[in-house]
């Protein structure tokens, strides 16, 4: 029997298709540890044991017949914004603690497909917006490595899930960093896929130009796998792109001699950690080794995407966050008599202190006299950095750089909400452009990971990943997280 709760969906799905071990065994060894280590790491909001068994039992019967894929009788994690049918969906939020979705999102239905087993809702910042896992109304995650620090967020429950082997793999959202930033203090594997790839049906929105899902897991191969079975078009999202499928799993172990790297200048030193900027450097270094070149690139505009995000995603949040006001479902204060004081104290008191924040400040930049200042100066702005990326893609085939400006911080170390938004700086510029990014690990500094981030034109996932799994299956890092 593998050691399960480290091993890859690979190794897990070889185990299961050689008979070694049932879906079952598997599911009761994750509840076990769940239980047992759950209660102090806090990656979990609801858990959903009952379901899994049931799930676990026809991925064994799947199996009997011969139908079986590589997801299934695989456990899993979705991020509690992700639409789960009869499950509670809160988003981390008071507003939404009663919250039962009617229909399932369309990543959730593609995963039930493919024979997976849900364990259970991760934990998150409030409706996704945080860095730090701090802002969820129910309970902190605690980063697995060291339970002082923070896991990162917004998808800081999925990624702590994975990293403590509570979770084979885990589904994310990444608005402006929210699944990279968290896999690197966690040590793991995160994708931002192209915007659109995959469906938003039944995300819950925080800002719909930026959102987009991804998966969390312990090795490239299994971010590829992953992406498989979630990436396609879909009807129900507007925004979905419809490109002909792809198996992001092909060419993983082909070198990457032909490739072209550029690292970018404004990220690899300014307001980066030295000892973090060290590790990507040695990584990069190690990309050379491998058969890579590297070139220096520039992208002075992608500085600006940091002002730029935190006046487009509270403009957008400001608006999708409106639909909250307790009177069809959600915590609600209506049963006070006057209906505008009920829906005052409803979203007064249903959000946190951080969503409201960002309610206010997208109501700011919206509104008259201030609109053309802001809102319309920052989607220019945006143009111009999707240029500058367009621009260096003509030079080189993809760009890396850190993925966060330091590793995991103290939990309630960072009490200034602007030095919080900083922490995004190295990841956002990807979801203003629409392009995709990969975090992998690539080192410690004081016992905590470092994460090396790769970004690449439009539906590069392929190179992406295949650069990822050459770097990962290069360096010890098992290792050292063992």
């Amino acid at each position: 029997m593998p050691a399960i709760p480290y091993e890859s969906i690979t190794q897990l799905s070889k185990a299961l298709h050689a008979k070694e071990v049932s879906s079952e065994d598997i599911f009761n060894c994750y509840v076990k540890r769940i239980s047992e280590l759950d209660p102090e790491i806090g990656s979990f909001i609801t858990t959903t044991f009952e379901l899994g068994l049931e799930q676990a039992t026809l991925a064994d019967k799947i199996f009997a017949k011969g139908k079986a894929s590589t997801l299934t009788g695989i456990p899993m994690q979705l991020k509690d914004n992700i639409s789960t049918q009869g499950i509670l969906t809160t988003c981390a939020s008071k507003m939404l603690s009663n919250y039962l979705p009617p229909y399932d999102a369309t990543v959730t239905k593609q995963l039930n497909k493919s024979g997976s087993v849900l364990l259970g809702k991760g934990n998150m910042d409030e409706f996704a917006m945080g860095s730090s896992n701090e802002t969820s109304a129910y309970k902190y995650a605690k980063n697995p490595w060291n339970p002082l620090k923070v896991p990162g967020g917004s998808s800081g429950g999925p990624a702590a899930a994975v990293a403590a082997g509570l979770s084979a793999f885990a589904l994310g959202s990444d608005t402006g960093g929210s699944i990279r930033q968290p896999a690197a203090f966690c040590g793991v594997v995160g994708l931002k896929p192209t915007y659109g790839l995959v469906s938003r049906f039944g995300l819950i929105a925080f800002a719909s130009s930026l959102d987009q899902i991804g998966p969390i897991t312990n090795t490239v191969m299994d971010s590829a796998i992953v992406l498989n079975v979630i990436a396609g078009h879909d009807p129900m999202d507007s925004t979905s792109l419809n490109v002909s499928s792809t198996d992001y799993t092909a060419n993983l172990n082909q070198g990457i001699r032909s490739l072209r790297v550029g690292v970018v200048k404004e990220f690899i030193t300014d307001n980066i950690d030295p000892r973090v900027s060290l590790s990507v450097q040695n990584a990069i270094h190690q990309l050379e080794d491998l058969g890579a070149s590297i070139t220096e690139i520039s992208l002075p505009t992608a500085l600006s995407a940091l002002a730029v995000y935190y006046i487009l995603a509270p403009s957008e949040c400001s608006a999708n966050l409106a639909r909250y006001d307790g009177v069809k479902y959600g915590f609600s204060e209506t049963s006070i008599g006057n209906i505008d004081k009920a829906l005052d104290l409803t979203r007064r008191n249903g959000f946190g202190e951080e969503v409201k924040r960002r309610i206010m400040m997208g109501t700011y930049a919206l509104s008259s006299g201030y609109y053309d200042a802001y809102y319309k100066k920052a989607q220019q702005v945006r143009t111009l950095i999707r240029q500058e990326f367009e621009k260096a893609f003509e030079q080189v085939d993809i760009l890396a750089l850190p993925t966060t400006p330091s590793t995991a911080f103290d939990i309630g170390g960072i009490v200034d909400p602007i030095v919080m938004h900083a922490n995004d700086i190295c990841t956002i510029p990807a979801n203003i452009a629409g392009i995709p990014g990969i975090t992998v690990p690539c080192g410690l500094v004081d016992d905590l990971p470092v994460g090396l981030q790769l970004l690449g034109p439009p539906l590069s996932e392929s190179i992406l990943l295949q650069c990822a799994h050459n770097y990962e299956s290069s360096v010890n890092w098992k290792e050292l997280k063992n």
